[in-house]
C-alpha cells in the first residue's frame, strides 16, 4: 500500500537520498515521507549516521629494520548535513579510509626505532587522525577517534625481546641475591666481632676483678700482721717473705 501511495519510511539514525529523474533532490530525515514516483521521484539509497569502526592492519618496517604489524582502529560516521557528499562522492568508504591509514603509518613508523614505536603510538594515532580528518571531511565524513590498538613485531624479534627481558630480570635477581648474601655476611661478621669484643671485655673485667681481689687480700693481710711489716713492705725482700 505504501508503494502504491508513494510513501517511504526512513529508520532512526538513517537518512535516505531522494532523486528526481535520476538527479539528487533532497535528503530525507527519519520518518515517513511521500514519494510521488509518477513524478519521477525515487529513493537512490540509504545512509547510516551511526558510529562505525574500521580496524586496519598495516605491515611496515621500523628505522632499525624490524618488520611490524600495526593495527589502527578508526571510528567514523557520516555527517547528516553532508549526507549527499557521503553518498555520492565515495563508492567505498572503508577502502578509502584504509588507504589513508596505510599512507600515514608507512610514512611515520620507518622514522622510528622499534622501542620508540611503542612509546610514541599515541603520536602515530594522532597523525593518522589528523590526515583522515582533512581528507574525509571533504567527503562528508567525520573521524571521531583513531587508536593504535596493537603493535606486533616479527615473531623472531618478539622472541629475542622476551629473551633479552628475561636475561635482564635474571641479572637483576642475581645482583639482588648477591647483595642480600653480602649483607648477611657483613651482619654475621659484625655479630662475631661484637661477640669477641664482649668476650674480651668480660675476660678483662674478670682479670681486673682477680687483681682487685688480690690487692684487697694483701692490704687486709698487712693490716692484720703486727710489727714492722709496713717497713718491710718498702723493701722487696720483706714483701716477698710475707708473700
Amino acid at each position: 500500500m505504501g508503494n502504491l501511495l508513494g510513501c517511504v519510511k526512513v529508520d532512526q539514525s538513517t537518512v535516505a537520498i531522494k532523486e528526481r529523474f535520476g538527479k539528487f533532490n533532497e535528503v530525507l530525515e527519519p520518518g515517513c515521507h511521500c514519494m510521488p514516483w509518477f513524478l519521477g521521484s525515487q529513493v537512490a539509497g540509504h545512509l547510516t549516521l551511526r558510529l562505525q569502526q574500521l580496524d586496519v592492519r598495516c605491515e611496515t618496517k621500523t628505522k632499525d629494520n624490524v618488520f611490524v604489524n600495526v593495527v589502527a582502529s578508526v571510528q567514523y560516521r557520516a555527517l547528516a548535513g553532508n549526507a549527499s557528499d557521503a553518498f555520492y562522492k565515495l563508492s567505498n568508504t572503508r577502502s578509502q579510509i584504509q588507504a589513508y591509514v596505510f599512507d600515514v603509518i608507512r610514512a611515520s613508523v620507518p622514522k622510528l626505532i622499534l622501542d620508540d614505536v611503542f612509546e610514541q603510538k599515541n603520536e602515530i594515532a594522532r597523525a593518522v587522525e589528523e590526515e583522515l580528518e582533512k581528507a574525509m571531511s571533504a567527503y562528508g565524513y567525520e573521524i571521531v577517534q583513531t587508536l593504535i590498538v596493537d603493535i606486533e613485531p616479527d615473531e623472531h624479534v618478539k622472541r629475542a625481546m622476551n629473551e633479552i627481558n628475561a636475561a635482564a630480570r635474571m641479572r637483576l635477581a642475581a645482583n639482588e641475591k648477591a647483595e642480600a648474601e653480602k649483607i648477611i655476611q657483613i651482619k654475621r661478621a659484625e655479630g662475631e666481632a661484637e661477640a669477641k669484643y664482649l668476650s674480651g671485655l668480660g675476660i678483662a673485667r674478670q682479670r681486673q676483678a682477680i687483681v682487685d681481689g688480690l690487692r684487697d687480700s694483701v692490704l687486709g693481710f698487712s693490716d692484720n700482721v703486727p710489727g714492722n711489716f709496713s717497713k718491710g713492705c718498702s723493701g722487696h725482700g720483706a714483701y716477698h717473705t710475707v708473700l
